[in-house]
């Protein structure tokens, strides 16, 4: 079953704020977590509607810093550094009558939010699997960046085009096996 966008009117329409844009981001692998000292923390549990990835989309509960809950249903099309991102706010119904669909592809992790030299780091720390990944979104592909002081010692490499670091190919098919590194 697919999550309808919910045109005016629609399932979800009254709380569904919809945005669409290009997600330029580059994705890191971690020998470990980074001390991010008093970083802001989200958790999140995220699941995927249907078999392929984009076909359904994303579905997302956040847990902010203050306890307060947002739920998201997001789309997303392309692969590597640039990608089309749509994402609308959906209500907590409309969220948990989606949620059964995610069962077997679904991730939970910390999100610790972490400004530098003008960007925002996101270090993603799975609670499911061993795994910490570095995220960053630039203002375009060709943005110079500065990895922090913090985090370069622990990178192991960049998967920005490893498609199976994408959270969608982690929830279905787990840890990728880095024995098998492309």
């Amino acid at each position: 079953m697919g999550c309808a966008w919910g045109a005016a009117g629609g399932r979800g329409a009254r709380t569904a704020r919809v945005s669409e844009s290009l997600e330029v981001e580059r994705v890191f692998l971690l020998r470990g977590m980074p001390d991010v000292g008093a970083a802001e923390r989200w958790s999140i549990e995220q699941g995927y509607i249907a078999g392929e990835e984009g076909v359904g989309g994303r579905l997302r509960r956040t847990t902010m810093p203050d306890g307060s809950l947002v739920h998201h249903h997001t789309q997303k099309q392309g692969v590597g550094l640039v990608r089309m991102e749509r994402e609308r706010t959906i209500s907590r119904d409309v969220f948990d009558a989606q949620w059964g669909s995610t069962v077997g592809r679904r991730i939970r992790k910390v999100r610790h939010r972490v400004p530098f030299g003008g960007l925002l780091w996101e270090i993603d720390q799975f609670t499911d699997m061993p795994l910490v990944l570095a995220e960053v979104e630039l203002p375009s592909e060709h943005h110079p960046l500065q990895i922090p002081p913090w985090l370069e010692h622990l990178i192991r490499r960049e998967v920005t085009e490893d498609g199976r670091y994408r959270n969608f190919m982690l929830a279905v098919h787990g840890l990728p096996d880095e024995s098998a590194t492309r």
